[in-house]
């Protein structure tokens, strides 16, 4: 027989557009059509297997199963470290192999990063973003994104999706609303975040957000998708975010039909529609009928489907032994240069606040370790399950064998009566729960966790697990929070006379006790239904941390928020203040023990009120981390302990107080004078912030032109211990014809000084972001300017001026 030459798209070798306009060309329109959505069916008679975008990996791969989990990405952002994120993306993209060479089903298209930039705290979603500044964004976005990609010259370990394109901030009614963008908000602001990927071609398709822009909703904006896709050197697929093409009719109501929406989508540059799940035949039938009406062309779909091919190919599909990374295995899970990355990443996420010198802890003899978190490692919704956990007390207690180490979570041990049967809550070793108990014995013991807004979870000691509401019928068989929507938080409601009811926040019902059976059920659909309880505090958990902290060298105070409580995507906080509650149990530790440290684990930063460390003068030590996945506690202690200096910066500003912050809804950060860039007065802590266990003194600044422009800022560490110092460099305009943000970040370096080190430090600057968008173009205003460095940025000990003609 003569020898068939293979198939033009079939060859590595080929150019990627070649190869994807041969294999188009060899497709019926059906099958063309196909490609359209999420969920692709194989093509049997050309090689092709069954397809679907998107698999989540924002900070380690999610949803299917055992995986390494890593920092939240706004704590990987106070690294401002790109080496790191770059490191962290390749891990990634290694585990997410791994998963598809077990199952070839799961998909190489990532999607993350979110480069949305962090312009309020109040954002449901804070803990999946880097940085209120987009440049910083946009950095960090690209380092993950090129370990995401890998570094073959065609071949992508993954392909990521840029989220969430674009003014998307809000989780209050984010498909209905409209993020309305000046031209300077859109193009100083919002754009900048995204370019970067997008330029160095390290991101291979981008996801619309749910929200309107301008009163257009962005899964139907042509020209800012053009815009986007003018900056690449390749192409970029455009994949819809769940549900959202049929919110352009049923929530937007900005088409008349599905078929005239999708047929915008189409016509606007959306080339793949997740909607409806698994069931493509709905969105097939609405894009068909707006075939046969004329509103959308074969091209139109057969442009959208050679972009959704040019990312099937880009993954190595069809290479074969070709594609360097198909020997990766599912054994790449958990590897011990993922632990040893992953508790890297933990340290330096960990930012030091403030200082009294109670830190670094000092070889003591006896710690205690109190608050919700003390014990606990938390996970969020983009989480995958990790292989292992280490907790904050399991850390102080693995680096100090010798130390006695006593742990308080500081709950309220309650027993719950019931008004109507004179009985006892009571729970099983199996999480059975009825009303039954006549004493409050162990069985009806429950530990009360007040996660502030009111919201309680209770942990019942019998069954070492969490009362839920999943299944209409009470039980406490729940591992942890957790869910699309969490059914494990409770509120409870006072009466007058003394009693207690409580109310289940999923369901919406109140609990109540079932007759003749004795459960306990949330389906009461009045307060007058609401079982009344009788609340007796068995141990109480302020009483519990004065006994544990009194006599100790140090107390370490574990607060912070469960990542699926008060603030998550589909839920924006309700406020930015420290819960009362922890901010109690600190008081309460710090009066037992004056040697103390508020440890705050959150998804975002906080308003912290009177009485905390650094507040009024008030002692005691203040660190924050985001939630640092598997080696959480291990990075915490490592900075803790002084075995690794403290390392992160803050790149999102800790507001004084809540209006500091400013309106959720408002886009416009120059008009209300929010983030770093324009704030006029002083926050309680800085874009940049972050302290070291020495100190480092800014001693000079000076500007090199060297084909570009460099900033060569003098540096000395004066004390006697290391320092990984962050060197950040701000523009601050004159008055100018078009008014410039007070400050700007132009560039940064990182430097490693060892005690009494001086340091010339050499940090290039982009001096773009000094521009203003004016007639419709970016433009540098003439003037002269002044470049400063300092700890934060509002803290600019060095300048020099900088004159541009």
């Amino acid at each position: 027989m003569p020898h068939e030459t293979q198939p033009l798209f079939r060859d590595p070798a080929a150019p990627l557009a070649d190869r994807a306009r041969d294999l188009l060309d060899r497709l019926t329109p059906e099958e063309r059509l196909s490609l359209l959505h999420q969920h692709q069916p194989p093509i049997e008679r050309l090689g092709l297997a069954a397809f679907h975008t998107g698999a989540e990996a924002l900070h380690g791969v999610a949803w299917l199963g055992r995986a390494t989990v890593l920092p939240q990405p706004v704590g990987l952002g106070a690294t401002w470290d790109v080496d790191l994120l770059r490191r962290l993306g390749d891990l990634v993209a290694t585990e997410l192999r791994a998963k598809h060479a077990e199952d070839p089903a799961v998909s190489l298209n990532v999607w993350a990063p979110v480069v949305n930039p962090l312009r309020h705290p109040a954002w449901g979603r804070g803990e999946e973003g880097y940085s209120e500044e987009p440049r910083l964004v946009s950095q960090l976005a690209t380092a993950y994104c090129r370990g995401l990609r890998g570094d073959h010259p065609t071949v992508w370990k993954t392909v990521p999706a840029l989220k969430h394109f674009l003014g998307y901030g809000n989780e209050t009614d984010r498909s209905a609303t409209s993020s309305n963008l000046s031209e300077r908000t859109l193009h100083e602001y919002e754009l900048p975040a995204y370019r970067g990927p997008i330029e160095a071609g390290v991101a291979g398709a981008v996801m619309p957000s749910y929200n309107l822009v301008n009163g257009v909703p962005a899964h139907t904006s042509g020209d800012l998708l053009a815009e986007l896709r003018s900056w690449a050197p390749g192409s970029v697929a455009v994949v819809s975010d769940a549900g959202a093409p049929t919110f352009l009719v049923s929530v937007q109501r900005a088409f008349a039909s599905h078929a005239e929406s999708h047929a915008a989508a189409v016509r606007a540059g959306l080339d793949s529609f997740t909607d409806n799940d698994a069931d493509a035949s709905v969105t097939l039938d609405r894009l068909r009928e707006a075939l046969a009406a004329g509103l959308l062309s074969q091209d139109d779909v057969d442009t959208a489907a050679l972009r959704m091919l040019e990312l099937r190919l880009r993954t190595g599909e069809l290479d074969g032994a070709a594609d360097p990374y198909a020997t990766i295995g599912p054994e790449a899970i958990d590897l011990p240069e993922h632990r040893v990355l992953a508790r890297e990443a933990a340290a330096k996420s960990v930012v030091l606040l403030h200082n009294d010198g109670t830190l670094p802890l000092r070889a003591p003899e006896r710690i205690t370790v109190v608050g919700p978190l003390a014990d606990r490692v938390l996970t969020d919704w983009y989480s995958g399950t990790p292989p292992y956990t280490v907790s904050l007390a399991r850390a102080v207690a693995d680096r100090y064998p010798d130390a006695v180490v006593e742990v308080a979570d500081g709950s309220d041990r309650v027993a719950l009566h019931a008004a109507s049967t004179g009985r006892y809550v009571t729970v099983t070793a199996e999480g059975e729960v009825t009303v039954s108990a006549s004493d409050a014995g162990k069985e009806t013991h429950l530990d009360v966790t007040d996660w502030g807004d009111g919201l309680l979870t209770f942990g019942s000691v019998a069954s070492g697990r969490l009362l839920t509401g999943a299944g209409w019928i009470l039980r406490a068989d729940a591992e942890r929070v957790g869910g699309w929507v969490v059914q494990e938080s409770f509120r409870r409601h006072h009466h007058a006379d003394g009693t207690w009811s409580l109310h289940h926040v999923a369901s919406g019902r109140w609990v109540r006790v079932q007759r003749g059976s004795g459960l306990l059920a949330a389906d009461g659909t009045r307060l007058a239904d609401a079982e009344r309880f009788t609340w007796r505090t068995v141990a109480s958990g302020h009483a519990e941390i004065t006994r544990a902290a009194t006599g100790a060298d140090v107390v370490l105070v574990a607060a912070g928020n469960d990542p699926h409580l008060g603030g998550r995507e589909t839920e924006d906080r309700t406020s930015l203040e420290l819960p009362a509650s922890m901010a109690e149990t600190w008081r309460v530790a710090r009066e037992a023990c004056p040697a103390a440290v508020l440890v705050l684990t959150s998804s975002y930063p906080y308003v912290l009120g009177p009485g905390l460390p650094g507040a009024g003068g008030t002692p005691g030590a203040l660190v924050w981390a985001s939630h640092g996945g598997q080696e959480v506690g291990n990075g915490l202690v490592d900075v803790l302990s002084g075995d690794a200096e403290p390392y992160g910066r803050l790149a999102q500003t800790w507001p004084a107080t809540e209006a500091q912050a400013g309106d959720l809804f408002d886009y416009d950060v120059a008009r209300q004078g929010v983030t770093y860039r324009h704030l006029a007065d002083e926050p309680a802590y800085w874009f940049g912030h972050g302290l070291s266990y020495t100190t480092v003194g800014y001693e000079g600044l000076r500007l090199v032109q060297d084909g570009g422009t460099t900033a060569v800022v003098t540096v000395h560490n004066s004390g006697d211990r290391p320092v990984d110092e962050l060197v950040a460099v701000h523009g601050l305009s004159p008055d100018l014809p078009v008014p410039a943000a007070a400050r700007q970040l132009l560039g940064y370096a990182r430097v490693r000084l060892t005690p009494g080190a001086l340091a010339e430090v050499p940090v290039p600057l982009d001096l773009g972001a000094l521009a203003v968008r004016h007639d419709g173009a970016m433009v540098l205003q003439p003037g002269t300017y002044t470049v400063a460095s300092g700890p934060s940025a509002g803290d600019l000990r060095v300048r020099a001026e900088l004159t541009v003609g």
